[in-house]
Order: structure tokens, then sequence, then C-alpha cells
């Protein structure tokens, strides 16, 4: 895409010498005489960098300038004055002008102030898609869910956001835990600091410590520098701990002494340090559980229990199903390549009937895997997993074949959604293989959240 310079200026015999200035440029070259014709070119291309005449009648340069700041993205100013004006061009460059130069014009300078102005919008362009880029990935539009648990779940997010409140998120392995997290942290002020995540269950007790609240050169074997921990690294933003019920006894006690002060101490240090975090913590353990068994200290559990969330796993939300696929599908798709077009209902069906014990990590995995597999444009049920579609057809009819590890629930439920397709969702029929009655049926049905068949 080319980039678009526009000359503004209210003298023809100007437009045609700057314009003739830039003319071996690889910019594309737009001018308008005079301030409204420039902000009527402004509104109907995508102009980058504009120089533009200070002084003009009926509409001057100060008010061309207001347009560009304006915009989305704003647009880069150089402003051009007379040299008894300078005041006015100080004034420009508070109101937002990227630099002004003054007359006659130094064309050589001008052409060196114009390229500083297109990579100042480049690396502003830049980063506007970066924070586009994590707002996808992390805000709460990247996060899927239509069922009204979730619904719930991300309007009470959206809300405490703005807060410096400690939260607690509890749920099942792979429910998005932390993609909960990493939304809440940036939609907050503090989106500009880090977000530092650690896992508490992957960190042996001797180290715990260390990478929690960092430690003095020379504090234990093998400390042969000062080293800043999560809380010193994530000053200002966010402290997300992960699995928050594997930590000891010893270090909650310092977590209560942070979340209380927002002070700790190095190991091996004698000074206390500041710091403004956010503390976020996520466990797939009942924490009043483990209070109640003494795995827990009761103290900290109130201090970290002051906004909690509880995701449900994906069983009990499997209207979402056919959302994550194909955002899985979509994603997969595209880093690898693929031209995939649709899946098919009876692919969707057996996907949407299967049990997730591991959740949205266990669906996001299963379909990178899938899509891998793929060879044309539509996912047919021939390329699921075994354990995803346990019916199989044979010549003497189906054949069902339950995996080990489910409950009574979730094999019925799996069974009768696989009896409803095999019959193509005639009921009556369905009934009739199942030994029951029509009504029996219905009511299992709506029993098992799955009304719709």
């Amino acid at each position: 895409m080319s980039r678009k310079l526009l000359i503004v200026d209210d003298q023809e015999e100007n437009l045609r010498s700057l314009a003739l200035g830039f003319s071996r440029s690889e910019y594309e070259i737009m001018t308008a005489l005079g301030g409204r014709l420039a902000i009527g070119a402004l509104k109907e291309n995508d102009i980058d960098v504009v120089i533009c005449d200070l002084k003009m009648p009926e509409v001057d340069g100060m008010e061309v300038l207001r347009h560009c700041a304006g915009m989305t993205p704003p647009v880069a100013v150089v402003m051009v004055t007379a040299f008894g004006t300078i005041e006015s061009a100080v004034e420009a460059l508070k109101e937002g002008a990227f630099d002004y130069i003054t007359k006659p014009v130094n064309i050589k300078e001008l052409r060196i102030v114009v390229e500083k102005a297109f990579e100042h919008q480049d690396l502003r362009r830049e980063n506007i898609y970066l924070h586009s880029q994590i707002n996808r990935k992390y805000g709460f539009e990247g996060m899927i869910g239509e069922t009204a648990e979730m619904q719930r779940i991300f309007e009470k997010a959206r809300l405490i956001a703005k807060s410096k409140t400690t939260i607690l998120i509890q749920g099942e392995s792979g429910t998005g835990k932390d993609l909960l997290a990493r939304a809440i942290h940036y939609n907050s002020p503090r989106a500009k600091y880090p977000f530092i995540p650690i896992h508490c269950a992957a960190l042996p007790e001797t180290l715990m410590e260390s990478e929690l609240f960092g430690h003095e050169k020379g504090a234990f074997t093998g400390a042969i520098a000062q080293k800043d921990g999560l809380f010193g690294l994530a000053n200002g933003g966010t402290a997300f701990l992960d699995e928050i019920s594997e930590i000891p006894t010893a270090v909650q006690v310092k977590l209560l002494r942070i979340l209380e002060t927002k002070e700790f101490m190095r190991v091996g240090g004698v000074k206390s340090l500041q710091t403004d975090i956010r503390v976020i913590c996520a466990t797939n353990k009942n924490l009043a559980e483990e209070v109640e068994e003494g795995r827990f200290r009761e103290d900290l559990f109130y201090r970290l229990n002051v906004i909690s969330f509880t995701i449900p796993p994906l069983r009990n939300r499997r209207a979402d199903i056919p959302l994550l696929v194909k955002a899985f599908v979509d994603e997969f798709a595209r880093e690898n390549k693929k031209e995939i077009k649709s899946i098919t209902k009876r692919a969707l069906a057996h996907l949407t009937a299967y049990h997730w014990p591991g959740n949205i990590r266990e669906l996001r995995n299963c379909i990178e895997s899938i899509v891998v597999f793929a060879l044309g444009a539509e996912i047919d049920e021939d390329i699921l997993p075994d354990h995803i579609r346990p019916i199989e057809k044979t010549e003497a009819g189906y054949m069902f074949n339950a995996p080990m590890g489910q409950t009574l629930d979730a094999v019925e439920m799996k069974y009768i959604q696989e009896t409803l397709m095999s019959v193509e969702g005639n009921r009556t029929r369905a009934s009739e293989i199942l030994g029951i009655s029509r009504r029996t049926l219905q009511r299992k049905l709506k029993d098992l959240g799955i009304e719709n068949g």
C-alpha cells in the first residue's frame, strides 16, 4: 500500500513547487488549494502525512491540524510558517503537529522531516495493530461463550476490571482461567504494565520463595546475583498465581503480607520493598474445602476471595462448543494454510456430545489435530478420533463403544444422542431402539439438557 502525502496551501504556485520537490519520492502526492479542500480530501482518502501552510484565509492551518488530530489514527502534520509567526508554529506543536518548517522552504530539510513523519505514522499504526491483536486474543471479545452463565461471567469481569480488587478464579483444569485473568488485566488501567503469570504447582518448594519474592546475592548456594521475583517484575501490573492451592504454608504467610501491606522482602534481604500490583489467583481445587482440611490458611483465603469467579466445565456449557469449534478450526486453518470451509452437522454433533474431561484445552488440541489431518474443505466425522465418535456403522447396524472413565449420565447422554443421529432425529424410532417410550425419551432429553435432540 502506497504512502499518501497531502500538500496544502492557498497559493497555487507554492503547491506546484512543493509537489515538484517530492516528484521523485515514493509517496503518492495529493494537493489541496486551501484548508476547506484539504479537510474534504482527508475525509475521502487515507492520508498518512500532511504538509500544511499555517496562514490561510477561511480555513487556516490550525483548523486542518485539529481535524487531523481528531482522526483515527491521527494524521501527522508538518506545518509551514513564515519566520515571523514562529510563536504560532510552537502553538501548533502543542496542538499536536508533528513538526514545523519556516519559509522560505528548504526542500531537502522538508523531505527529511516528512520521512520522519512517515516513520512516526508507521510506528503508530504498528502499535495500534499490536494493541488490537492483544485485545482480540486477550480481551473479552476474544472469549467465547453464549450461555447465560458465561455471559454473566463476562459482564462481571468487565465491571471489576477497572478496580484494584484481588480476584480468585476457580474451575476445572482447561476451562480458561488464565484467559479470563489476562482479559481482566488487558481491560484494566494496568494494561500497559506487565502481566506476570507463575504456575505454583510447577515450582519446587525450595525455589518458590525466590521465584515469587526474588533473592539477594549470596542468599543461598547458587545465588550469584540479585534477582527480582514475580512481585518485583509485576510492579504496576498484574501477578497471576495459577494453582494457588499448591503454595506451602510458609509462603502463604508472606503472600498475605503483600496483599495487606503491598510490601515484601527478597530472600536473604533485610529491607522491605514496595510493590503496586494486582493479584489474580486461580485454582482447580475448592479452596474452602482446602481450608477445612487445614491445607490452606483461612485468613489468606478470605483475603483472596474478595471477588470470585467459578468457570463451568465445558460439559455444562455445551451450547458454546460449536462456537469454540469454529474459532479453533479458523485459527488452525490459518496457521496451517488450509482452506477449510465447513464442518458437517454429524461431526459437530459428535464434538458437542462428547464430555471433554480436559475442557477447552482438550477441545483445542483435538481441533488442531483434526485440522492438520484434514484433506478437503470440509471436516466430516470420519476424521474425528475414535473416542469422540463411539458409534460405528457395521453390517448388523450400529455399534456403540463407551470409553472408560465416563459417568453413567455421560454415557447415557452420548448413547441417546448417537441413537438419535443414527435415525436422523426420529424420536419415535429412537425410543423403539432404546426400548423406552417416546415420553420417557423426551423426559431424559430434558433431564440431560439435550432436549433439542
